[in-house]
């Protein structure tokens, strides 16, 4: 009733929500530009005096960019990569194969979504740091630092996802199980009715899975933050711009950490304009709306 007595206040909810979201990146973005007089000082200046380029410059050298990069990519790639392939083989089996408890599984897959990830990040550096045979431990775990001064420590908790178990799951069971049983009696085993039946048919979802999963890895902190300590190599771009922000004069960097922070964003941006169109779409079929 609202809505068609006053038209014009949809729009102009969704226009102030707008600006309210792009306002703060464009502040971001300029600030990047600005000089280390004009950052911070009033009266506020939105715009910079002179678009420089220097605090980019800045930002690769001091933030030692390539290395956070590579570290942030690996790290992305491998948690991505891995919570799709196995939360698209969970969910085909908690919807479509029968087994003996398969409901008490998903259940339980369920529950684990109530408790905050944090809350098992000392168990698993725990066992990171005593993982069998790496990083100079025994066959016990004992005697070196573990996986802890690996790549691969800023990926092993977070392979899996409850998340995206449930969420594949409640995709596949619309699936008709008339398709399925059809590639069945042609001759597929199981692995090839996933790949070649479900996997096509899921890819809306997959692909918002995959968005939703890079951008939770990419901006991952705390984790990062704690293997960061036990080996700084392995550091990430949350943490080395947080690192710059926190150790050096902020009055003088503050424009340089926006020029970080705006090449952090890129990928994530870049990866969200491509694949928008999959991801609507998938929001729209998956029922996260």
């Amino acid at each position: 009733m609202i809505r068609r007595r006053f038209p014009w206040l949809s729009y102009l909810l969704v226009g102030t929500g707008a600006v309210l979201t792009v306002v703060p990146f464009a502040d971001m973005l300029m600030t990047s530009f600005k000089g280390p007089d004009e950052a911070g000082t009033l009266p506020y200046r939105f715009l910079p005096r002179a678009f420089d380029l220097s605090n980019y410059r800045a930002a690769i050298h001091q933030l030692d960019l390539p290395v956070l990069f590579r570290n942030s990519v690996l790290a992305t790639g491998m948690i991505t990569g891995s919570v799709l392939l196995t939360s698209s083989l969970a969910g085909y089996a908690l919807a479509k194969l029968r087994f003996p408890g398969r409901d008490l599984v998903f259940r339980l897959v369920l529950s684990t979504m109530m408790f905050p990830p944090f809350l098992f990040f000392i168990p698993h550096f725990l066992i990171l740091v005593h993982w069998p045979l790496a990083g100079g431990n025994d066959l016990l775990g004992r005697g070196g630092a573990g996986l802890t001064v690996s790549i691969l420590a800023l990926a092993v908790p977070f392979l899996v996802s409850s998340f995206g178990i449930f969420l594949t799951r409640q995709f596949m069971v619309s699936i008709p199980d008339e398709v399925l049983e059809a590639a069945r009696i042609d001759g597929c085993g199981e692995f090839a009715v996933w790949w070649r039946i479900v996997v096509p048919q899921t890819k809306p979802v997959l692909v918002t899975l995959g968005l939703l999963t890079f951008v939770d890895a990419w901006n991952e902190y705390i984790w990062a933050l704690l293997v960061s300590t036990a080996n700084p190599a392995v550091m990430t771009l949350p943490v080395g711009i947080q690192f710059l922000q926190d150790y050096v004069d902020p009055t003088r960097t503050l424009p340089i950490v926006m020029a970080g922070l705006v090449l952090s964003v890129l990928p994530v941006l870049v990866l969200f304009l491509l694949l928008q169109k999959h991801y609507i779409r998938g929001v729209l079929l998956s029922g996260l709306k």
